[in-house]
């Protein structure tokens, strides 16, 4: 027997009472998952999203949270050991180092499955923790002396070479490049500094260059009677007593992220103010054409712009720097870059840092140094260095390019070249850089290289 229910069209059998029961069950159960679905549309959008994301998290923590454990019998003290290593980690705003200890996760003995078959250990490691081991692997091969030889190497070779008392001058340059990458180019910078600095000395720091080959560059110099060498650096020795000397330790174990901007852009950026700070002197970049004597310049820094408004200067430059041995803006360059290091933002640890530094200090901390106009170094800006290579496009062109040398040749001590935003540019017949170079070489009987 069965009635016909007309408003739903449905035929619900009756008489049975099991079946009965679980008709009244299933519509109960219909009813709360209406009251659900209604309270959940009732809810505010931000609190639905914050369950939404409750679930989600519960989700994934019981998906990923596996638990592997060995036998009992496998276990030794060391896999439950906490490690001693430590990672350290410096930040711009907060000068002090921060600790942050780990423990070593127990390896798999031989002949155990992985926990997660096919994968490495190091895709779950973090991008700069991987770059941090590749740099811990390749700073090993950086060319150093034999542990034997190295102490006191280069301290005795730059004592033997600067303590020539026919040194008029001494400059530094720094080479952290492959030997081949050493071109024309950087030549003419050396020949541009003994046009005007015949009695200086001359110290190329690199590695690449302290080689055969790189003696053979030098030789031309060396032929004529110049005061020129290149010696491989000893960062441990130039470093030590110095800010520097704890960063470079953490650097070599890996513990200091080297970044995306190339590691040695970075150590040239400290070298030079370490060199600076042992010995003195005058340090130049390779792409700097010396034209006239920088030797009466002492604790002198150039501006690389200024504000149009104040006249101030708005951003220095460490392309060219004239200090004294051991001065104490070197040394604050030096913790600055300690503590700050970025390795991933261009010219942070450059000339934003000696701009950061510069502008931190005033006169009553006692430092005695100059900030010399853009023109001193930087006559031309790097947006607009490709006009120094550029040739006359008319008479009224030739004109400005003729007046535009006579300028620079009075205003100036020295020209950055940029060499980032100039090196495949060519130089021109009658630019202002073919009348430079022509001005301003030793070599002058050879045929200008236009590609320099």
């Amino acid at each position: 027997m069965s009635s016909i229910d007309d408003k739903s069209s449905k035929v619900t059998p009756v008489g049975d009472p099991t079946t009965g029961f679980f008709i009244l069950l299933f519509r109960s159960a219909f009813n709360v998952k209406e009251g659900a679905v209604d309270a959940l549309h009732r809810l505010p959008t931000s609190a639905l999203a914050l369950l939404l994301l409750f679930l989600l998290t519960f989700n994934g923590l019981s998906i990923f949270s596996v638990r592997v454990s060995p036998p009992l019998a496998m276990i030794s003290s060391d896999m439950i050991r906490p490690s001693t290593e430590a990672m350290h980690v410096v930040r711009a705003d907060d000068p002090l180092p921060v600790v942050m200890t780990h423990t070593r996760l127990p390896f798999h003995l031989k002949g155990e499955s992985p926990s997660l078959p096919g994968r490495n250990l190091s895709f779950y490691r973090s991008k700069s923790a991987r770059r941090r081991r590749r740099f811990s692997r390749k700073i090993t091969l950086l060319p150093t002396f034999p542990a034997a030889q190295a102490k006191g190497r280069f301290s005795a070779r730059m004592k033997g070479f600067l303590g020539n008392s026919s040194c008029k001058g001494k400059f530094f340059m720094t080479w952290i490049s492959s030997l081949d990458s050493f071109g024309d180019r950087e030549a003419f910078a050396v020949e541009s500094l003994f046009s005007s600095h015949p009695a200086a000395c001359l110290v190329i720091v690199s590695h690449s260059m302290d080689s055969t080959e790189g003696t053979q560059i030098l030789r031309p110099f060396t032929e004529k009677g110049f005061k020129a060498t290149a010696i491989s650096p000893d960062f441990a020795y130039l470093f030590k007593n110095t800010p520097a000397q704890l960063w470079f330790s953490r650097l070599v174990k890996g513990s200091v992220d080297p970044g995306e901007v190339p590691l040695g852009q970075n150590l040239s950026n400290l070298l030079r103010l370490s060199l600076l700070y042992k010995y003195g002197g005058v340090y130049l970049d390779t792409d700097v054409v010396v034209l006239r004597s920088l030797t009466r310049l002492r604790n002198v820094i150039g501006a690389q712009t200024v504000d149009g408004r104040t006249g101030n200067w708005s951003r220095l430059n460490n392309a060219v720097l004239a200090f004294d041995k051991g001065h104490p803006l070197l040394y604050k360059f030096i913790e600055e870059f300690a503590l700050t290091f970025d390795g991933s933002k261009w010219g942070h640890n450059g000339p934003y840092l000696v701009s950061r530094v510069v502008g931190r200090v005033n006169r009553r901390d006692g430092l005695n140094f100059t900030v010399v106009p853009p023109p001193a170094f930087y006559p031309v800006d790097w947006s607009r260095v490709q006009s120094l290579f550029k040739g006359p496009r008319g008479q009224l062109h030739s004109k400005w390019l003729l007046d535009k040398y006579r300028h620079i040749s009075r205003e100036s001590y020295a020209v950055h070249l940029w060499n980032r935003q100039s090196r495949r540019m060519r130089i021109e017949k009658d630019s202002v850089m073919d009348r430079i170079l022509w001005e301003h070489c030793v070599f002058c009987t050879r045929k200008v290289d236009e590609s320099l």
